[in-house]
């Protein structure tokens, strides 16, 4: 049976519980958590040997409490995964300010607030694993994702930092690494906030599937960096061939993907602030709404 414990951050649904099941299946023990506590609790009854721990990763309190929660029960952390994470998309003035610090919070803070107890406990036990889910967003920007992206740039330049600290010390059994996915069909497009007045159109779009087997692979065998699907490797390849090229055409296209395509829609404030209902299964309904959208008469 395998012994080693897992701290997944936004457990709660899309890749976070993908994660947990696929985790759970190899007999990892499992530390849960994210703001909607019963699914937490479903998701843990579910798995078996796994805890469930509301936590607002923004806040350092709760994360804290987090870590203990995870030693008090099975007494060691072996991988700690930063994966809660938060939008809010349009403009960037037509975002309300307290919406964009709200993004920060979360996705760059948050992280911050995670991998600092994870490498204070790695660094006692001289071993562990910390996997942070970045974007390729954080490699290759994109317009009307303004804040998300400079969360994702600072996830990449937190990740880099702490392996340049690592090697500088000899910490050769504690790694970092970063996870890469495109745009994927997960419940993240159904709880961000949506500040554009069309229907989300993110392109193109990655099966979760993929991106849940990049993170188990990286459990079992870590690595630095990740991108996930030929897609972002080609965009990788691109940004550093020809990087203004690469974002004329991304913006260019992002643009009128959606702000002309997509069909109007109202805004919507999304999970920024408090967390939603919707949206609790690994997957998402971003294609088959698009696929709706376009069989839809004009």
């Amino acid at each position: 049976m395998n012994s080693r414990t897992v701290v997944i951050t936004g457990a709660s649904s899309g890749f976070g519980r993908g994660t947990a099941l696929r985790l759970v299946a190899q007999g990892y023990n499992l530390v849960l958590s994210a703001r909607r506590g019963h699914l937490l609790e479903q998701l843990a009854h579910e798995c078996g040997n796994a805890i469930a721990v509301t936590t607002d990763v923004a806040d350092p309190h709760d994360v804290d409490k987090l870590a203990k929660a995870a030693l008090a029960k099975f007494n060691r952390i072996d991988v700690w995964i930063n994966n809660a994470g938060v939008a809010a998309i349009g403009r960037f003035e037509d975002i309300p300010l307290r919406d964009h610090q709200r993004v920060l919070q979360t996705n760059l803070g948050g992280t911050i607030n995670g991998s600092h107890v994870a490498m204070r406990h790695f660094r006692r036990r001289q071993s562990g694993t910390l996997i942070n889910i970045a974007s390729m967003l954080g490699r290759t920007p994109s317009p009307y994702y303004a804040t998300y992206c400079a969360t994702k740039y600072g996830v990449l330049g937190l990740s880099e930092s702490l392996r340049q600290e690592l090697r500088a010390n000899g910490a050769r059994d504690i790694h970092v690494c970063t996870i890469l996915p495109m745009a994927a069909d997960t419940p993240f497009y159904e709880h961000a906030a949506n500040y554009t007045g069309h229907s989300l159109r993110p392109y193109p779009i990655t099966d979760a599937e993929q991106v849940i087997d990049a993170i188990v692979d990286t459990v079992e065998i870590p690595r630095d960096e990740v991108t996930v699907g030929l897609p972002a490797t080609a965009a990788v390849l691109s940004e550093r061939l020809a990087p203004w090229l690469t974002r004329s055409v991304t913006g260019v296209m992002a643009h009128q993907l959606q702000m002309h395509d997509a069909p109007a829609a109202s805004h919507a404030k999304g999970n920024l602030h408090a967390p939603l209902e919707i949206g609790t299964g690994v997957h998402g309904i971003i294609r088959t709404r698009m696929a709706a959208e376009q069989r839809a008469p004009r």
